[in-house]
């Protein structure tokens, strides 16, 4: 992520701001999630991406393999854009809750998560 400029990166920023606003807007709030089931997916997901967080580049086809179901379970909301899946991202890291709570699986998850989600984004999307 650190490779990305800064304007791509504040485009990023306002895509995801854009569409998740449209979407919570269309979607009386995103009713039609199962959150307790996609919190249970992410919990599995980040539990399998940890162990891939010290050793690992992301672009390894196993770390792109779980990104795809990272990108999924994003998906269960509503299907973001290339900007606004790196947004996700962003934001995972610039929110302290959401910076404290990926970090939990791993003290890097939060950069890691990050750059995978760039490398999945530009490869897929």
């Amino acid at each position: 992520m650190n490779k990305l400029s800064k304007e791509y990166l504040e485009e990023c920023k306002n895509a995801l701001n854009v569409e998740q606003t449209h979407s919570l807007s269309t979607t009386d709030n995103w009713a039609h999630v199962n959150r307790e089931l996609v919190h249970q997916d992410w919990d599995v997901l980040y539990k399998k991406l940890a162990e891939y967080a010290d050793e690992t580049a992301v672009d390894n086809e196993s770390v792109q393999t779980l990104m795809k179901e990272h990108f999924e379970i994003a998906c269960r909301f509503y299907t973001p854009s290339k900007e606004a899946y790196i947004g996700m991202g962003i934001f995972y890291k610039e929110n302290e809750d959401m910076k404290k709570f990926h970090n939990s699986y791993h003290p890097e998850m939060v950069d890691y998560l990050g750059d995978a989600i760039v490398y999945y984004a530009g490869n897929n999307l």
